[in-house]
């Protein structure tokens, strides 16, 4: 597969999975770069690719934050450092040969065109195969706005007619080679979607002809001919009029074979064989099939009835169309010679149309069907359920009660001791049938959704388009009822191209109502489940159906019960009970202890439903709620995390439910991780709401996060998505905010002068506000910055300011940042007595506020002024405590820069092995975790060892 792809949405892959390009701006930089390969792009082209005519006074600034995101993503691909180069003027994107999809394409269509000129008709239709299996739908399909402004349109509509052409190329190679029949689907959706286009006409034309369907042939013609006369004035040119004169002269008829007869012979009568016909195409499901049989089979190791007692059911439960009746069936069908007696199968209404069975119906029409009287029907079910227990109790019986509502509809059609099985299927897990024995099913597995697809419309189909057929089983999310749907649908439009079925299915909301075919239909398959709950008598049901409908404002992100809460406006151990029982019925998943979550197809109906049945404010409202909750988690995560001194003003709107309680730093890091997706889907949905002041606070409350896992990227992502945000809304407080916390990501990724940019914006916007704490805290990080850059007077100066401007504004919460500061600053000097002393000051305060990270920071600091101080062991006491301290937050980034740390102390105390150890351990952290400056230290320390090694002393 090409690195970089155009011919479709966007593409970005590393030669094992596709990487994402950043947000919407990330995406539109890489595609300009794209399409101008190998050349200088101007800034000025850029930024007007990014903002238009008119970008804004930032533009220059963001652009240089966009494209250093865009360097991140591209260090996964490896082997080009200068992969994309700040060059005079603008930026190059280095492209190398086999990497780009347009390229490759070009190469395919400049061979098949000096092929057709040869007539090597082999080699056409190779190669021009190979040039249309590159796309993936129309180019820069993910960048609409993009792709229709100039001069990228220009650019696109020429791919098209290449693509086109070649395709043209392609079917003349096929018809030389004599293998007309394969065309005429694919020419006749062409033919139709380009009617005036005559090359595919006469071609289609052709290939009838050659097939012995001329009358059809006939039919092509007449319709491009008036085409032509209606829209353009024209007759067809001459060679279609030769082909149809080729089809005129031609009056050779194809013979029909009469059909053959066909003797049916009756079936011996047998035992009670109820069983719906098992599905053809089953596909999948070894591990649940085995167990299932394991179950019911009787004499196996896992018997579903021990001697003495009644048989356990086995309850095959999970969400609408997820494929329960198909399984119970299909291993009924194999179990068929284990129950001589036969198989008994009912339908038990519990989710559908038509009304939901009664026990007694059910009961009588087993044993009239095991050939008991009607006369002697009990009137009581009670005693009904007794004789057909007596009944069945000298039979081997296989009973499948399909469709099930609750226990107490199948729990009186349970044979009593004996040898039979029973299988139940249902929506809702049934926990409370006595004695039974549970298989929840799951989506199919990726293989598996392949397999039946293939089987439903054609491997050749699905081989023929890879890429389609992902995007179709994406879109299907792995539900069989979806992919039945898909594959009917393909396999009654032979002439489709996948790609066309997988173009609807991705368009707009309406993909549930593209997953219909005939009787099979996903929506109405929901609607069942959902509408059972809405319209029950029971008011805790359709309290349960209004909570589901309200997550739907939410379907993308997994939820705990307190977020949840939030999300409803109910108590949270309300809410904890009305997500489980949606879990019960199998609405919601639950893949972790207290995580709840939709299923994606799921998810789509529930948002649909809340669209139509909750007003405008009150979607608004509840979301709202979710997110204000999710601001005053942020903001404790990351006072739990860095011990935030200097938060940014509450928002207004306070959660009315407690967020959570984090007992310490780790806890508060787990957290973050966890709930990392939902918060930067958070920040866009605040977006969407107007509401810059809770997506910049999102984005800023994630410093915590950052602290210790800013090496990961993510945090300058959800920094980004904030600034468009408040820019958009010309939010100057929350801009002023987020440059200050951008260049802290700037910093702490060592890229020095994009740092500096942001600091001075964010210091001008704060001044203008007149914040003194605002100011010494960026004057702070500039002086971090002048660390780096190796400026010890400049960075003194700039921790002394902070210093006076926190005793000005009469902080006092700052004085382990402050002593950090100017520690840094006399030990890039040179001072490291003055430097040891502001650590041991500055350690105990980190202590007593439980902030591992900085801590783990001031420790590596304090161990290398202490080494230049010639105090080996505590040097080492400290370095080893830091090192502890990474390592149990998980925190790679920082164990790098503490490795490199302690290698440069055994390397000063003359310990060359121990100091090698640490560089390749930190060399190896370095490459696993894209940390190329830790990387290029590592080379550099290790050759450091190998030149002391050679002239037996310090290097």
């Amino acid at each position: 597969m090409p690195t970089f792809g155009l011919l479709g949405p966007l593409l970005l892959h590393d030669g094992i999975q596709d990487r994402s390009a950043g947000g919407h701006k990330g995406r539109v930089l890489l595609a300009a770069l794209l399409l101008q390969a190998n050349r200088m792009v101007p800034k000025d082209g850029l930024k007007e690719a990014l903002w238009g005519p008119h970008p804004p006074p930032t533009a220059d600034a963001s652009l240089f934050n966009h494209v250093t995101r865009l360097r991140r993503q591209l260090a996964f691909l490896g082997d080009q450092p200068r992969r994309l180069a700040a060059v005079p003027n603008g930026y190059r994107l280095y492209i190398g040969e086999g990497e780009f999809d347009v390229e490759i394409f070009e190469a395919h269509a400049s061979a098949t065109r000096e092929a057709h000129l040869h007539r090597d008709w082999e080699t056409v239709a190779r190669r021009s195969t190979a040039a249309v299996a590159l796309w993936r739908g129309q180019p820069l399909a993910d960048l609409p706005d993009f792709a229709d402004a100039e001069p990228q349109a220009r650019v696109v509509q020429q791919l098209l007619e290449t693509r086109l052409q070649v395709l043209e190329w392609g079917f003349d190679a096929t018809l030389a080679l004599g293998r007309h029949h394969e065309l005429v689907p694919h020419l006749t959706s062409l033919a139709s979607e380009h009617p005036l286009r005559e090359a595919f006409h006469q071609q289609l034309m052709l290939a009838l002809h050659r097939s012995n369907r001329q009358a059809e042939a006939l039919q092509v013609y007449a319709g491009l001919r008036r085409n032509l006369v209606e829209e353009l004035g024209v007759e067809p040119s001459a060679a279609v009029r030769a082909t149809h004169q080729e089809v005129l002269a031609d009056d050779g008829a194809a013979a029909v074979a009469a059909p053959a007869s066909v003797s049916v012979s009756r079936p011996e009568r047998r035992p009670l064989r109820q069983l719906p016909a098992d599905a053809v195409s089953f596909t999948g499901r070894d591990r649940e099939i085995t167990t299932l049989t394991a179950l019911l089979r009787p004499g196996t190791d896992a018997p579903a009835h021990p001697p003495g007692r009644s048989p356990r059911p086995v309850v095959v439960s999970g969400m609408g169309g997820i494929g329960k009746t198909a399984l119970a069936l299909h291993v009924a069908h194999r179990l068929h010679e284990d129950f001589p007696d036969g198989q008994l199968y009912a339908d038990l209404r519990g989710f559908g149309p038509g009304a939901q069975r009664s026990p007694r119906d059910l009961l009588t029409r087993f044993l009239s069907d095991l050939g008991v009287r009607a006369e002697s029907f009990p009137d009581d079910t009670d005693d009904c359920a007794a004789l057909f227990r007596t009944v069945m109790a000298e039979r081997r019986m296989l009973l499948v009660l399909d469709n099930a509502r609750d226990a107490a509809q199948v729990t009186p059609l349970l044979p009593g001791t004996g040898d039979c099985a029973v299988v139940v299927t249902s929506r809702h897990t049934l926990a409370d049938l006595p004695d039974a024995t549970f298989v929840p099913l799951s989506p199919l597995e990726p293989d598996d959704q392949e397999m039946l697809l293939a089987a439903l419309c054609g491997s050749r189909r699905v081989l023929e388009e890879p890429a389609a057929a992902a995007d179709i089983l994406a879109r299907c999310g792995g539900l069989p009822l979806a992919l039945r749907v898909v594959g009917g649908r393909l396999a009654s439009r032979p002439a489709w191209p996948l790609a066309l079925l997988a173009q609807r299915l991705s368009a707009g909301s309406g993909r549930l109502r593209e997953l219909s075919v005939g009787g099979l239909d996903v929506h109405s398959t929901f609607a069942v489940s959902y509408g059972a709950l809405r319209e029950s008598e029971r008011p805790r049901e359709r309290t349960v159906a209004r909570a589901f409908r309200l997550l739907g404002l939410w379907p993308e992100q997994e939820l705990t019960p307190q977020s949840a809460a939030a999300l409803l406006g109910l108590p949270v151990r309300e809410t904890a009970r009305l997500l489980d029982l949606l879990a019960d019925a199998h609405l919601v998943q639950s893949p972790a202890p207290d995580r709840y979550g939709f299923h994606d197809l799921l998810g789509e109906y529930a948002a649909e439903r809340a669209f139509e049945e909750e007003t405008p404010q009150e979607r608004a409202d509840a979301t709202l709620r979710l997110l204000s909750w999710y601001v005053a988690a942020v903001e404790k995560a990351s006072r739990a995390t860095i011990g935030e001194t200097q938060p940014p003003p509450p928002l207004d709107e306070q959660p009315d439910e407690p967020v959570p309680d984090f007992t310490d730093a780790h806890q508060a890091l787990e957290w973050y991780v966890q709930e990392l997706p939902a918060i930067r889907h958070a920040i866009d949905r605040a977006g969407s709401l107007g509401r810059s002041d809770v997506a910049w606070r999102l984005a800023v409350g994630l410093f915590g996060y950052a602290d210790t896992y800013w090496w990961t990227g993510a945090w300058d992502i959800c920094l980004q998505a904030a600034l468009a945000i408040a820019e958009e809304h010309d939010d100057t407080v929350g801009q002023a905010w987020l440059y200050r916390r951008i260049a802290v990501a700037h910093g702490m990724a060592y890229r020095n002068d994009a740092c500096l940019e942001n600091l001075r914006i964010s210091l001008d916007l704060f001044a203008r506000a007149g914040d003194l704490t605002a100011q010494a805290s960026i004057l702070g990080n500039m002086s971090a910055l002048h660390v780096q850059d190796g400026r010890a007077e400049e960075a003194l100066a700039y921790a002394l300011r902070s210093q006076e401007l926190y005793r000005r504004s009469g902080s006092t919460v700052s004085e382990a940042l402050v002593r950090g500061r100017i520690a840094d600053a006399l030990d890039l000097a040179g001072d490291f007595e003055g430097a040891a002393e502001q650590h041991r000051r500055r350690i105990p305060l980190l202590r007593n506020q439980a902030r591992p990270t900085a801590l783990a920071t001031a420790l590596t600091h304090y161990g290398s002024a202490l080494k230049e101080l010639g105090l080996r062991d505590e040097a080492f006491a400290a370095l080893d405590e830091a090192l502890a301290i990474r390592r149990g937050l998980g925190d790679q980034g920082g164990e790098a820069d503490c490795l490199a740390e302690t290698a440069r102390a055994h390397h000063h105390f003359g310990e060359w092995e121990a100091a090698r150890r640490c560089w390749h351990t930190c060399l190896d952290l370095a490459r696993a975790h894209a940390l190329p400056q830790r990387a290029r230290e590592s080379l550099e320390g290790i050759a450091a060892l190998d030149r002391a090694c050679t002239t037996g002393g310090p290097a």
